[in-house]
């Protein structure tokens, strides 16, 4: 009965020990698709500035690797997409990019996860499908053969993986996908007790159905909206966890109902299109600072279907990347202009309060009625303003005046009466 009880001590001990090293600390996501981002070095420094414990490149950036020696943050490296149908059948390639890469950095910089591809099966099937898991498990042999058993392999996906996703207890794998590729690759984290990697933006769901799904709900802002499923009895407060809680019942739904989710990519574009409703820099700062409070929550918050899990969790992105391509908001969900600025304050060590936090901006403020540029009452006499009002306070941090053309710049100046336009000098 003493070896029983000392059995069960340890036990939870190394259950506890092992529990721990994962944490609900937040990481940024750091992307390098700008011409005019700072250096790695500087990054860095950045990234320690917002409070980043974790970071996660898209590559496996020497220089960045080198800028990340000997602090104190864990890093998230990168196997590009287009190397994964090769490595996957040669165990060579897949040692010879683990030497080149990995190893030369892992003893200074803490390497913890190396992901294979970004986002695989949300493009046209082809042959990378079927070399995705078979490319994990050679780099997983290489990194354990060559000496670093300890970094996790996974590869992140996109929430179009599923096929079904409302209400969460529905939530199912694509049929194209599902047995073929879905089932080996839970197997494999499984085995290897490593993530499901995630990409969760609830701003596309919520910009897809605006009239049917609440914005505040959307930006982990509702205080009395809730969804309950239909099935489980489970009651949701925000869109977020439905989500993640659909990934949760597709796994279940395939035999695997344990294996950990980690956010591989979460936030919300603080600018973009004209026709990109939503898309600005309160809600950007009222969704990452909201999340970023619940995913560092102790004790852990979790989800509905998972209460009291630990989430980690990476914000896109560091920096506004002005050469992503597709729409404006694609090149808006920095929390960092190129200039180094902040876009709006952010804490993510989810230390600081949410109500310490300035508010807006009040760049409309003296169009509200019966203020000084109210009147007169036009579309195009208060959108004059608000651009003027925005380049006025925003060219400096990197701001631009095109608006995707419905606005330009005039030297002559509309202020009238008390109405005072905000101009700059160029």
């Amino acid at each position: 009965m003493g070896l029983a009880h000392l059995f069960l001590f340890a036990f939870i001990l190394l259950f506890s020990v092992s529990s721990a090293r994962i944490s609900g600390k937040v990481g940024i996501c750091y992307g390098q698709l700008g011409d005019n981002l700072p250096s790695p070095s500087d990054s860095v420094k950045l990234i320690q500035s917002l409070k980043a414990t974790r970071v996660k490149i898209y590559d496996a950036n020497p220089k960045i690797l080198k800028a990340l020696k000997n602090t104190d943050i864990q890093a998230s490296i990168m196997l590009p997409n287009n190397l994964i149908v090769n490595i996957s059948s040669s165990q060579t390639l897949a040692d010879k990019w683990v030497q080149k890469y990995v190893l030369p950095y892992y003893s200074d910089t803490k390497i913890r996860y190396l992901l294979i591809g970004n986002e695989i099966l949300s493009a046209p099937d082809n042959l990378t499908w079927s070399s995705l898991v078979p490319a994990m498990r050679k780099i997983r042999h290489s990194l354990k053969t060559l000496g670093a058993p300890k970094i996790k392999v996974g590869t992140p996906l996109a929430m179009d993986v599923l096929q079904s996703s409302f209400p969460p207890s529905n939530g199912t794998f694509r049929s194209d996908v599902s047995d073929s590729i879905m089932k080996p690759m839970l197997q494999f984290l499984n085995r290897t007790k490593s993530f499901f990697f995630v990409d969760v933006y609830t701003y596309f769901p919520w910009i897809s159905d605006p009239k049917n799904i609440n914005l505040d709900y959307a930006l982990l802002q509702a205080s009395n909206i809730t969804y309950t499923d239909p099935v489980t009895n489970l009651t949701y407060t925000n869109l977020f966890d439905q989500m993640v809680d659909a990934l949760v019942f597709a796994m279940r739904r395939l035999g695997y109902p344990d294996i950990r989710i980690w956010i591989a990519e979460t936030g919300w574009p603080n600018g973009g299109d004209y026709d990109q409703i939503g898309a600005n820099i309160y809600n950007a700062a009222t969704y990452n600072r909201n999340i970023v409070k619940k995913l560092t929550a102790r004790p852990p918050i979790g989800t509905p279907a998972r209460p009291g899990w630990v989430i980690p969790s990476f914000i896109f992105s560091l920096y506004n990347e002005n050469q992503k391509p597709g729409p404006g908001t694609e090149r808006h969900f920095g929390l960092l202009y190129p200039n180094k600025t902040n876009v709006y304050e952010i804490d993510l060590s989810g230390e600081t309060p949410t109500k310490v936090y300035k508010p807006g901006n009040k760049t409309c403020d003296p169009l509200q009625p019966g203020k000084a540029c109210s009147k007169p009452d036009s579309l195009e006499w208060h959108a004059s303003y608000a651009f003027s009002s925005y380049w006025a306070q925003f060219k400096r941090l990197g701001g631009s005046c095109y608006f995707n053309g419905l606005a330009t710049q005039t030297i002559k100046d509309p202020s009238h009466g008390s109405c005072k336009f905000p101009s700059v000098t160029l």
